[in-house]
């Protein structure tokens, strides 16, 4: 037999649908935020303030995730915040294939080393200022989003990036996503505590 044949287990689907949860609330979150900068911000670089904001808002998703995973097995909790951490790549792949696929091109492809390593630096730059194991409340994310703020305007503007985080009120946008991804994880780490407990199949047939 296959190793995909055959029912899934419980836990692999629910785990599944919690990194589906997750990116899903990444990729909304991260457009909500560009849609309010590029609104707001004369002269904003489209591409840069996407890239920056997906690389700021997956990593704050993954260290979420992995704070309301504490509960749950090891080997889960890596997998899952890696691939979350993982988002600005996959993103991007799924961008470059549907524009190589619109234009028939394939030669699009060859930029992709380059690009991979800008969003590199990216995600370094983020994933050193939101560290592993702490979830990014609103004094945290307060301090760090104003560099990111910095990170995507663009220069002699008359406020000052703090000033522009506060007055479109974007903390409170970010950190409302991070709470229900938080939520859903502790919800997740527990049903699989719970599970854990439970007698198998096979030990219920033979008690």
């Amino acid at each position: 037999m296959g190793e995909f044949e055959g029912p899934m287990p419980m836990n692999a689907r629910e785990t599944y649908k919690l990194l589906t949860f997750a990116a899903t609330g990444a990729v909304n979150a991260t457009q909500d935020l560009v849609r309010r900068v590029r609104q707001s911000v004369e002269g904003a670089d489209a591409e840069l303030v996407a890239e920056e904001t997906l690389a700021l808002v997956a990593i704050a998703t993954a260290r979420a995730t992995e704070v309301g995973l504490r509960e749950a097995s090891a080997p889960k909790r890596e997998a899952v915040t890696e691939a979350l951490l993982e988002l600005p790549f996959t993103y991007r792949d799924y961008l470059a294939g549907r524009a190589m696929i619109e234009a028939g091109d394939a030669s699009m492809a060859k930029g992709a080393g380059a690009a991979r390593e800008g969003l590199e630096r990216k995600r370094q730059f983020y994933t050193s200022h939101l560290p592993e194991g702490r979830f990014p409340g609103e004094r945290a994310l307060t301090d760090k989003m104003a560099l990111w703020m910095g990170r995507i305007s663009p220069p002699k503007l008359p406020e000052m990036p703090q000033e522009r985080l506060e007055k479109l009120d974007l903390v409170t946008h970010l950190v409302a996503h991070l709470k229900v991804v938080l939520a859903a994880a502790r919800r997740h780490a527990s049903q699989e505590t719970a599970d854990s407990g439970r007698p198998t199949t096979e030990e219920g047939r033979s008690s």
